[in-house]
């Protein structure tokens, strides 16, 4: 897939050139470490390293160029370099270049939010390919190239540009016409431009909340951030549909949402709307009965003219996911110009996304729900149905990112405890903050909760799971939150292998409950 140097950087601005640029490049990174012969290699400037410390690595692994930002002490005289203003940028613009501009062979639909954006992915992803269109999709917990269903390794949403493209240009090459693509803030905002140059024809937001401040900075440039989605909604449509793409560009709103005027007004394009809350929509759930298989609740929606309801129900546990589901169905009637109500028989046969409500079933007679719920908003979404369904006890494991937004730490505390009857503060992924510091930012926010009787903090999540479930009696429930799909624990000094849904199975086959399932 070699291309020359020269063709991936026309039209971009580089401040200077040294060395050749008539010569192949074979593959493109920014981590010295995935650098091949022919290569050229990223030099990112970072928040604890910079990349140009590992040109030397880079050049080492094959590297035969590089593009930085800054004045560069020295490299060898067979390195051709490039200075950029932005290195992200031209990173974004280039990998695009080298992968043939995938997006612009797919329908792309991009789904953005504080909460559910893995969720809905997965579900337009599920029925995009349950009606016979070929899919594809990469968000937090896995991704489908076109390879079959994979785990996400990495504790990113979106990843890098470099990434971005290989995937997509892997879902063109692999036949599918449909990519479905969880936009993070991170992703969309352009600081990291790590979407920056893919060709999004569908945008659908969930909802925006309280998160990702120290990256942000603020609220509103949080929010606006994640409207970048929908200020270049269809620019490339019209190629697509004369190169056979039928993808109607359209902005999806949950009508929920406080901000949901503000999104519609950023869209470049027409959008529509969707409501389990009782707001006016164009899509609207209505006699919502929850349990915790699922929910069977009304769809109603403009059919011919009129307004009909359909009787519909989801096997995954959570009213919000009812929210989520009117979501997925709004984004892929637009896609594929089929009517909402032709999804509706296919909503039973929706699977759940791993570590979303998830439930634990061993046999032990108390229940056990692992969710990634990590903010306020989640928590308040999450914690009241829960509340006013379980008869017994609630005992709640969770924690917090460390070198993230801490201004959300002592509300997650002071949620915790107004819906639960034993909080056992754990490590999220303290990063290089101190553990039990962390933790006792969260606890400042429940400061009538009694220690050792009703407030725990066990830093060693297994620890603290295994103190969760031996408070735990019949018809109580365990919710262990925040870490849901993840693989790892991330320390100052050490990332260690961790699975949630593992080790809450080896805990309770430690207590005699071995008989495994989950829902």
């Amino acid at each position: 897939m070699a291309k020359f140097l020269s063709d991936l950087i026309a039209g971009l601005d580089i401040l200077e050139i040294r060395g050749k640029v008539e010569r192949p490049v074979s593959g493109v990174a920014y981590d010295s470490r995935d650098c091949k012969p022919g290569f050229l290699f990223f030099a990112l400037p970072g928040i604890h390293t910079d990349g140009t410390k590992y040109i030397g690595d880079a050049i080492r692994n094959g590297a035969i160029a590089v593009v930085h930002e800054g004045t560069l002490k020295s490299c060898p005289a067979d390195i051709t370099t490039l200075r950029v203003a932005d290195c992200r940028w031209a990173m974004s613009a280039i990998s695009s270049t080298f992968y043939e501009n995938p997006s612009s062979s797919l329908c792309v639909i991009g789904v953005t939010g504080t909460e559910g954006k893995s969720t809905t992915v997965f579900l337009i992803y599920q029925l995009l390919n349950l009606t016979g269109f070929r899919a594809g999709f990469f968000s937090t917990v896995m991704s489908d190239t076109g390879e079959g269903e994979k785990p996400n390794p990495q504790h990113q949403t979106t990843p890098e540009a470099t990434a971005v493209h290989e995937m997509l240009a892997n879902m063109r090459d692999n036949g599918l016409r449909y990519a479905v693509v969880e936009a993070s803030s991170h992703g969309l905002s352009l600081r990291t431009a790590r979407l920056a140059h893919v060709a999004f024809d569908i945008g659908l937001v969930t909802n925006v909340t309280h998160e990702h401040l120290e990256f942000h900075g603020t609220w509103e440039q949080y929010r606006s951030d994640k409207a970048n989605l929908f200020r270049h909604l269809g620019e490339s449509s019209s190629k697509k549909q004369l190169a056979g793409l039928s993808c109607a560009p359209y902005g999806i709103v949950c009508a929920d949402d406080p901000s949901a005027s503000y999104f519609v007004e950023q869209s470049a394009v027409p959008c529509k709307t969707y409501s389990s809350k009782g707001f006016a929509a164009d899509l609207i759930a209505a006699d919502i009965k929850s349990d915790l298989e699922g929910s069977d609740f009304s769809v109603e929606g403009t059919v011919n003219s009129q307004r009909i309801r359909m009787r519909a129900r989801i096997n995954l546990p959570g009213a919000f996911n009812v929210q989520n589901a009117l979501g997925a169905i709004l984004a892929t009637s637009a896609a594929t110009g089929l009517h909402w109500s032709a999804f509706i028989p296919y909503l039973p046969k929706l699977k759940p996304v791993r570590g979303r409500m998830q439930r634990i079933i061993t046999g032990q007679p108390f229940d056990v729900i692992i969710d990634y719920a990590h903010t306020p908003s989640s928590f308040k979404e999450i914690l009241p149905p829960l509340r006013s369904t379980t008869k017994g006890n609630i005992i709640c494991v969770f924690g917090s990112g460390g070198e993230r937004d801490r201004a959300k730490r002592p509300q997650q505390g002071r949620i915790a405890a107004d819906y639960c009857d034993i909080v056992i503060l754990s490590d999220e992924d303290p990063r290089g903050e101190d553990p039990r510091a962390l933790l006792e930012e969260i606890a400042a926010g429940c400061p009538e909760l009694p220690r050792g009787e009703r407030l725990f903090l066990i830093p060693d999540r297994p620890t603290g799971i295994r103190k969760a479930f031996s408070l735990a009696k019949a018809g109580d429930l365990v919710l262990l939150l925040g870490k849901g799909h993840e693989n790892s624990i991330i320390y100052a000094d050490r990332t260690i292998p961790y699975d949630e849904e593992a080790t809450a199975l080896s805990i309770l086959a430690e207590m005699g409950f071995c008989r495994k399932g989950k829902t």
